[in-house]
């Protein structure tokens, strides 16, 4: 306790400072007090029950205590204490040096020779035991067995990598309970027939979280976030039992899409209920028959569904390869349609702006340029680039400082960057108010519920900026394909301001911090310098690493598919646990498996020392270094790591 307890004296005088301030204040008076459970408490009921308490218990008390004077108004748990400025980085695209597409290191050739030898030998074995079951132990293997006549829902193969994932369960569907934020609380377990049946033990274990999606950790329990989405429930329910063109919709959907084309720069929005369905549900209402769809082939399986159901023709080019791109517009545009030769109705050409399962970035300004040069529209996913990417958190058309009229179609969800669920669609209104008739999640799927609209208002809210009532905010022109530019005079404030107090409903109130946006923008430049942070110390410590240095999303390769568990069993039995999630066929590659890991706002630089150490042992003692470039020992990354931040 000695250590907890300059912790909780500094957060006690911190309360009372901000109580003094309210009364004094006038215009703070509107602002509800805060109690002492919103601020750090090191004693809530599952902390005392797990014994959290201890001093050297990093996980549940910072390293350096708060000063009085600085207000903590989050559990270390759910967003660590992080006061030191140089700890910051601004997410921006430095127009000085070329855009430089990702090179894929390749291991030495014994890593895939070993990793192939792996993969046959439990290929051979599974279907060998599988082969012994059917015909001599049939009472274990009855799910393998025609039933009553009728032929097995599920092929030999499909239920040959079921048994096969069924001995590594362990290591995914880990249950958790409380907020997914710095860390998390796993729930223990154990099974005694190799993960067919797991049994919980009523333990639960702390860890620190580097595998969730919570990118700018706005999935909190506690703070203006938790405040609005209470009240959401109170005035609204929690279902909206409804269509949108039915009786689903309210005042917080339409506060929302506009909130959401102010944020993007663009003239109207749309929300879908889940992330998955926007791209599945929405893409069939853009193209169809005697259309053509250009998709990158890295992605992601919703934007495929869509892409099929729409009936148009859908033709792949090389992952970020604009090279490739420009040869199959010159090819297809040039032979028209198929047999008939007619030119296409619509060209539809759909990017991610955030390759989740590489973490490498679009090259946007060259794709811009060819969409001038060859006249095609351009649907752009942005699910992990949203909230996460550019100096305002606006994604890659921030990043990139392009105009967002730039873009025919901008989709998002909300489930990474906003600490919510479901996703949206944002463009000119005349594209917008078609979509709602056409797409099939208007008229079918019910609408989004109103405790998640209040969240993603909230954090929205907070990114852009709230002016009082009665000031003046900078409109927000749109801008035309036609006029679009690559590198345009116009900074993004001039065409992103803050928004009118106006756009939140009367009775959701921000409080100073995140009216301001202050709040926000720290997050966002946290989250930019865990992320090169982690990228560029993985890189020096000789492992290979893929994706963009400013991408929330680090894959760690490991290869060896026997490695996969094994790195997650070993990094969550170290003094200070660690949960990470691990990649593998069919998500990526046969011989590419690997682990993600997910930085976020909420992490320290202690937190991102603790991981790079946990893998620089783990990694030596699994032979995962497989990297050719220049090495540093893991106390020099640790050391340097502000000057390996900024030389990314």
């Amino acid at each position: 306790m000695t250590k907890a307890m300059p912790y909780l004296s500094a957060v006690q005088q911190a309360l009372a400072d901000f109580c003094a301030r309210t009364h004094n204040d006038p215009h703070m008076a509107s602002t509800p007090t805060p109690s002492f459970s919103s601020f750090v408490s090191t004693t809530s009921s599952k902390d005392t029950a797990l014994n959290e308490d201890e001093d050297d218990n990093c996980l549940v008390n910072p390293h350096t205590p708060p000063a009085s004077e600085q207000l903590f108004t989050t559990h270390h748990t759910e967003f660590g204490y992080c006061a030191n400025e140089t700890y910051r980085y601004v997410s921006k695209h430095d127009y000085t040096k070329p855009f430089q597409d990702h090179a894929i290191e390749k291991p030495p050739f014994y890593i895939y020779f070993t990793t192939y030898i792996s993969l046959l030998i439990l290929y051979l074995l599974g279907h060998l035991r599988d082969f012994f079951g059917k015909h001599f132990v049939k009472s274990n293997f009855t799910y393998l067995m025609p039933h009553n006549g009728y032929a097995p829902l599920k092929s030999d193969f499909d239920i040959f990598l079921r048994r096969v994932k069924h001995r590594i369960d362990d290591c995914y569907s880990q249950p958790i309970t409380g907020v997914p934020g710095r860390t998390v609380l796993l729930l223990d377990r154990y099974s005694p027939d190799y993960n067919y049946t797991q049994i919980c033990t009523g333990g639960m274990t702390r860890a620190l979280n580097i595998s969730s999606y919570n990118y700018l950790a706005f999935s909190q329990g506690r703070g203006s976030w938790a405040d609005a989405v209470t009240e959401s429930v109170r005035r609204y329910g929690i279902s909206s039992c409804g269509t949108r063109l039915d009786s689903g919709s309210n005042d917080l959907h339409a506060s929302a899409e506009a909130l959401i084309a102010h944020f993007l720069g663009t003239e109207d929005a749309l929300l879908c209920s889940i992330g998955f369905a926007t791209n599945s549900t929405f893409i069939p209402g853009l193209v169809g028959k005697g259309s053509l769809i250009l998709s990158d082939e890295l992605n992601h399986t919703s934007i495929r569904i869509g892409a099929r159901q729409s009936g148009a023709y859908v033709r792949m080019f090389k992952n970020n390869d604009m090279s490739s791109l420009e040869s199959l517009l010159r090819e297809m545009i040039s032979q028209g349609q198929p047999k008939t030769h007619r030119a296409w109705k619509k060209i539809l050409v759909i990017v991610e702006g955030l390759y989740s399962m590489e973490g490498t970035l679009v090259n946007l300004p060259r794709i811009v340029e060819l969409k001038q040069k060859y006249k095609f529209y351009l649907y752009i996913d942005e699910a992990h680039s949203i909230g996460s990417l550019g100096s305002r958190g606006r994604g890659v058309t921030d990043y990139f400082d392009i105009p967002p009229g730039s873009i025919d179609v901008l989709m998002g969800t909300f489930s990474k960057g906003f600490g919510a669920a479901g996703g949206y669609i944002s463009g000119p209104k005349s594209l917008i108010d078609a979509l709602r008739l056409r797409s099939h999640s208007g008229p079918y799927a019910e609408a989004i519920a109103p405790s998640v609209i209040a969240q993603v208002v909230v954090s929205m809210a907070s990114i852009i900026g709230i002016t009082p009532a009665g000031q003046p905010t900078k409109s927000t022109p749109f801008l035309s394909p036609d006029n679009s530019i690559v590198a345009p005079k116009e900074s993004a404030e001039e065409l992103l301001g803050m928004g009118p107090a106006s756009m939140l409903p009367m009775w959701m109130k921000l409080c100073p911090s995140l009216a301001d946006g202050s709040e926000a923008r720290m997050r966002m430049r946290r989250l930019a310098f865990n992320c090169r942070y982690l990228h560029a110390g993985l890189k020096k410590l000789g492992f290979i690493v893929y994706g963009h240095p400013s991408s929330p999303i680090v894959p760690l390769l490991i290869f060896n598919p026997g490695k996969l568990p094994m790195f997650v069993r070993m990094m969550r039995a170290r003094p200070i646990p660690i949960a990470v999630v691990v990649i593998a066929y069919p998500a990526t590659a046969l011989h590419t498996g690997r682990a993600r890991l997910c930085p976020s706002a909420s992490h320290t630089k202690e937190d991102i020392d603790t991981v790079l150490r946990a893998c620089d042992e783990v990694g030596g003692i699994l032979d995962m270094k497989y990297s050719s470039c220049e090495r540093w020992g893991i106390d020099e990354v640790c050391e340097r790591a502000v000057e390996l931040v900024h030389s990314v």
